[in-house]
């Protein structure tokens, strides 16, 4: 089995009802577990203190957070990302963002102690924000928080980043840092925010082939991605020998996700989740801890999650949701969808220019693997 963690106060980051960072993503994820007749009782962490924050995070940034929070007013507070359209001031929203945080520095403890091997934290993901500014829906970076926690313990990290979006909050902060690997694969930010991820970002002088990014070309399917998959994450924990992966679960690389343009289908998720583990199994005796993160289409996200945590805690998937679960949430799920779990196969129509984009995405992965390969020795 697996730990979980969870707690109630994790619906107080909240932007507001017309932001689609929503807590209502997880209510609902947690709902259809329970009607799927699975006991959810996940352990619950305590917030991330100050000083944790701080082994990240600059001190000019925290402050300011804490003022907006205490309505203050801070005339520099959009030169900290804060509030803007993407990331609005709401009441308590440092101690929101600090739960959080503890979160995932929880779960990272609970393998570093040796007492679990498989973690998910049934929130967080926040892999946008920069030491010393918001971004992205992002305030503080609970994974960067983490992955710092266990490399001041000695352990070796490898973060994998399967959101739509590239992870580079999570790659900034350790760019040149040689004990810790970071792998994103992402829609190009040729297209899309936060507009980096390149292949030729391969990290600092300290840790040459360290950072490790697949921007794929918008409407890659499952065959390319899986296949970029394949190419590159593999043989890049197989070159750093990590003790520990963290992985952030974002589900919006669907192709229903109306914030991007990649065209994932709940089946790749469920390979991908499955190949993950595998991968953990070979690399780091098992141990994995998973957050969540971006997703922003009710009936995927609270599929896609839930294929995650049924993965993760080696349960049995339904073919059929409850017709009970999808009634209370129909205003948010739509008409016509919550009835099964999966994807109707076909998903969609095929896409146009199938051959040119398979190329390209060929073309992404050699031309990654030509930057890497001096420092990987091949």
């Amino acid at each position: 089995m697996a730990t979980l963690i969870h707690r109630p106060e994790y619906a107080g980051y909240d932007f507001g009802p017309e932001h689609p960072f929503t807590p209502a993503r997880l209510d609902m994820l947690l709902d259809l577990l329970r009607a799927l007749g699975h006991e959810v009782r996940p352990q619950a962490g305590p917030a991330a203190t100050r000083e944790e924050i701080l082994t990240v995070h600059e001190e000019a940034y925290v402050a300011t957070v804490e003022a907006l929070d205490r309505g203050e007013p801070r005339p520099l507070a959009e030169a900290h990302g804060l509030g803007t359209p993407d990331n609005p001031i709401f009441p308590g929203m440092d101690l929101a963002a600090r739960w959080l945080v503890g979160g995932a520095l929880h779960g990272a403890r609970l393998l570093m102690a040796g007492t679990e091997r498989r973690v998910l934290q049934l929130g967080g993901g926040l892999h946008h924000a920069q030491k010393d500014r918001a971004e992205g829906f992002c305030l503080y970076n609970d994974l960067a928080v983490a992955i710092q926690d266990m490399v001041t313990q000695g352990f070796r990290v490898a973060y994998l980043d399967i959101d739509l979006h590239h992870g580079d909050g999570v790659q900034n902060l350790f760019y040149n840092h040689d004990q810790v690997l970071t792998i994103s694969l992402h829609e190009s930010g040729h297209y899309l925010f936060p507009g980096t991820g390149h292949v030729q970002e391969v990290g600092g002088p300290k840790a040459l082939g360290t950072t490790v990014n697949v921007p794929l070309e918008p409407y890659t399917g499952a065959e390319d991605y899986l296949a970029a998959f394949e190419a590159v994450v593999p043989r890049a924990l197989a070159w750093f020998q990590p003790d520990i992966l963290l992985v952030q679960a974002g589900a919006d690389a669907h192709f229903e996700d109306p914030l991007g343009d990649l065209a994932l289908t709940t089946q790749t998720f469920q390979t991908l989740f499955n190949r993950i583990l595998e991968l953990a199994d070979q690399h780091t005796q098992g141990r994995v801890l998973f957050t969540l993160g971006g997703g922003y289409e009710a009936h995927v996200v609270a599929r896609v999650w839930t294929l995650l945590t049924l993965t993760v805690l080696g349960l049995p998937l339904p073919e059929r949701l409850p017709p009970e679960w999808a009634e209370r949430w129909r205003k948010l799920l739509g008409p016509g969808n919550g009835a099964r779990l999966h994807d109707p196969v076909p998903a969609f129509p095929a896409l146009q220019g199938s051959e040119a984009r398979t190329r390209r995405n060929r073309d992404i992965v050699t031309r990654l693997l030509d930057h890497l390969e001096p420092h990987w020795g091949a």
